[in-house]
């Protein structure tokens, strides 16, 4: 019998915390199965592609010291659908949540621009 893997949006990082816990809360309020997997990129943004190739939805999100990353598989891998600061947490709830909506097909939440890399 093989097991299928439960369709999740998949979050990469290696940390716990503050940040971690607001893009979960985001993705909660949606209603929207998430795992949380180590990740394995240098680069931030190659961190959440990855993470979106590796989701049956195709939407990953990773995050640094600076930026919380959402991408979506479709997208080129240089080219992220959005970018928030990690110091802002309605932004990281925000970014949860609107990963869940990307998901589920409906209208995003407005999100502060965290800034270029």
């Amino acid at each position: 019998m093989s097991m299928v893997a439960k369709p999740v949006i998949v979050v990469a990082t290696d940390s716990k915390g503050q940040v971690l816990n607001q893009i979960l809360f985001g993705i909660e309020e949606e209603q929207v199965a998430f795992k949380v997997e180590p990740t394995v990129r240098e680069n931030t943004i190659a961190s959440a592609y990855q993470a979106a190739i590796s989701s049956h939805f195709g939407v990953g999100i990773a995050f640094d010291e600076k930026h919380a990353i959402l991408h979506f598989k479709g997208f080129p891998e240089n080219e992220p659908l959005f970018i928030v600061s990690v110091d802002d947490n309605e932004s990281l709830m925000n970014l949860g949540i609107n990963a869940a909506r990307l998901v589920k097909g409906i209208p995003f939440k407005n999100l502060k621009k965290g800034g270029d890399l």
